[in-house]
């Protein structure tokens, strides 16, 4: 996989791959992106499946078995959390630059 295709990541990916450090149902995902950003960002359901499946696609989550057969629950992959970790150094060098100039 070439991670430098993924990243930057967009703000809502970001959000929707922090919550999946555990594993979450769609719905549980839209509620912990909107609590992970102090309720700036709320996804849609249609949003959420989009990403949801691109990530599948990019093996960056990976579906788990969960209590409710109804529900689908999702966590990220090994390589999932590399690109979590490689997106938190790329903003966190943009904000130190940010810093030092402004």
């Amino acid at each position: 996989m070439n991670i430098n295709k993924i990243l930057p990541l967009t703000e809502t990916t970001f959000y929707i791959m922090l919550s999946l450090l555990e594993p979450l149902h769609g719905y549980a995902i839209m509620q912990r992106v909107e609590e992970l950003s102090d309720g700036r960002v709320r996804i849609a359901a249609g949003t959420l499946y989009g990403a949801t499946e691109n990530l599948l696609k990019q093996k960056l989550i990976v579906e788990v078995p969960g209590e409710d057969k109804r529900r689908r629950v999702y966590v990220l992959t090994a390589a999932g959390k590399d690109v979590v970790r490689l997106e938190t150094e790329r903003i966190k060098h943009l904000l130190s630059v940010a810093d030092s100039l402004l």
